[in-house]
């Protein structure tokens, strides 16, 4: 028999964890973003930018999850890295880079609640910002494309992270 939210045997369970998104403003993608933190039992989702909307286009893909997930929308990311630090935040981004590990190799090797940041849609964690974390990551891919949806990205993320949170 199938199983669904109302038989399974899930235990709902919060992380450390706070996704920050600079500059992420396709609604579905936002939407998307609220599946993924309520799922994975992140404990807040901040979105930075000026354009960010979350309207009836970004609803009809969270499925309700923004009435679950604690979030917020700043203007300046760079307030809110300040923010986190201060606050004793393990700042990782989610970035190739030259400095990125392979979230495969990624030992996490801290108590400090965790700040997944991820990039711009179009370009990614900027320099400014990969100066400013403690680590970066990025997935190792196969094919042709360098770069991956921010969505499945950050769900191949959480899923490692999560993981290794409880282990």
């Amino acid at each position: 028999m199938q199983l669904n939210h109302y038989n399974s045997n899930f235990k709902k369970q919060k992380h450390p964890i706070t996704v920050l998104c600079d500059n992420v403003t396709n609604a579905p993608n936002i939407g998307s973003l609220f599946r993924i933190a309520d799922a994975f039992g992140i404990e807040e989702l901040i979105f930075c930018g000026s354009d960010i909307s979350l309207g009836k286009r970004m609803t009809k893909t969270s499925r309700s999850t923004e009435k679950y997930v604690n979030h917020r929308v700043e203007n300046d990311i760079e307030t809110q890295i300040n923010i986190l630090k201060a606050n004793n935040y393990y700042l990782l981004a989610l970035e190739i880079s030259e400095n990125s590990l392979p979230l495969t190799a990624f030992k996490l090797q801290t108590k400090q609640p965790i700040a997944l940041i991820l990039g711009d849609e179009n370009f990614g964690v900027s320099e400014t910002i990969l100066k400013q974390v403690d680590a970066a990551v990025h997935i190792n891919m196969f094919g042709n494309n360098s770069s991956m949806n921010v969505v499945q990205a950050t769900s191949i993320a959480l899923y490692e992270i999560t993981k290794q949170l409880n282990s």
